[in-house]
């Protein structure tokens, strides 16, 4: 596989360009709460390759493990009113029909109680078979 069609593998490449500008924005000017699970899951930490603001279709996860098809979601308050949970459960959905698998915490549980919530991702990831 060539590195243009790696690219593309989760992408629509009709809109990657585009979306690729708002991954590359977002890994760069990261929450706290971002910052906290990532330097808890990256590098293999939990023994499996973690990214961030990886593209899926036209969505962005926060973080995903491709070799797991899990997706790790940071939700900050804006997350709580209607629109948002509406528009997060159709992304999910979408994300499910894809075969991914969505795992969801709030900033304050990452801000708070990083430790349960790395546990709680060693825990999913045991239970996924690839």
């Amino acid at each position: 596989m060539d590195n243009k069609q790696e690219k593309y593998q989760t992408a629509y490449p009709d809109t990657y360009n585009i979306v690729k500008e708002y991954a590359r924005e977002n890994r760069k000017y990261q929450t706290t709460s971002e910052a906290i699970l990532w330097e808890t899951i990256r590098k293999n930490q939990l023994g499996v390759k973690f990214r961030r603001q990886h593209i899926i279709g036209d969505y962005i996860a926060d973080f995903i493990c491709l070799e797991k098809r899990l997706i790790i979601e940071i939700d900050g308050g804006y997350h709580n009113k209607k629109l948002q949970k509406d528009s997060d459960l159709l992304r999910s959905q979408w994300l499910y029909k894809q075969g991914y698998y969505v795992l969801r915490f709030t900033n304050d549980n990452v801000n708070n109680n990083i430790d349960e919530v790395r546990e709680r991702i060693a825990e999913v990831l045991s239970q996924i078979q690839t």
